[in-house]
């Protein structure tokens, strides 16, 4: 678990938590992925909420173990809230996975998402996917089409820190009708980020085209041709 990946996910519960507990003081929390490499998104969770893990292997960590990666051992409506990090890329099918995942949610339920949006190839089994700024409202365009209400609450991609890692993060509810129960936005706060969006706003907040890697080079091309041109 790279540092990006933990401090979002510690945003999530800083900016949802309270409004979690309000509406269900002992939420159900699951999370896809879960095995505890180098941390885990479980430090971040509320004592008194309800901790699932789950993964396709045994290891620390993880509680239930997955037969099929598109089929979650949940009722329909029973989870408050769906956690995944650093999973989506590894999903063949990760369209099929956001479905299973609505599926399962309450009306008034949170998926926090956060995959990489760069990086390098890094198989686990495999490595397919990487989210750009636009990926969290295809997935609502997508739920949409399976005749399901969900919203994009909000998403941002996170700066790099101390690593190659750029993170896509989204936040969505399951029924957009239930929006008003989650008034914060972790995008009220935070400042290291590019390319936000919120709920009910079409614009993006901090847009950049070019990622972070780019404009990287980019300062180091210039600093090596100033000093050809000194030499």
């Amino acid at each position: 678990m790279h540092p990006t990946a933990l401090q979002n996910c510690q945003q999530f519960f800083e900016t949802y938590g309270d409004a979690i507990q309000k509406n269900t003081p002992n939420a159900k929390v699951v999370e896809i992925g879960s095995q505890d490499v180098n941390g885990s998104l479980r430090t971040f969770c509320p004592a008194n909420f309800e901790y699932t893990g789950v993964d396709f292997v045994a290891g620390k960590g993880v509680d239930l173990i997955l037969d099929d990666p598109y089929q979650l051992p949940f009722a329909d409506e029973s989870v408050d809230v769906m956690l995944s990090s650093s999973c989506f890329e590894h999903s063949e099918m990760f369209w099929l996975l956001y479905l299973e995942i609505m599926r399962t949610l309450k009306p008034g339920g949170l998926f926090y998402m956060n995959v990489p949006s760069n990086g390098e190839f890094h198989r686990w089994p495999v490595d397919c996917w990487r989210f750009y700024p636009d990926s969290g409202r295809a997935l609502i365009t997508w739920a949409k089409r399976n005749g399901m209400k969900a919203e994009l609450l909000e998403s941002y991609t996170s700066t790099q820190i101390g690593d190659q890692w750029n993170d896509f993060v989204a936040v969505f509810v399951k029924d957009g009708d239930q929006a008003a129960l989650f008034p914060n936005r972790i995008l009220d706060k935070k400042t290291d980020y590019a390319n936000g969006v919120l709920f009910g706003q079409t614009e993006f907040s901090k847009l950049s085209a070019m990622p972070e890697d780019k404009k990287k080079l980019a300062v180091i091309k210039q600093i090596i041709d100033n000093t050809v041109k000194v030499v």
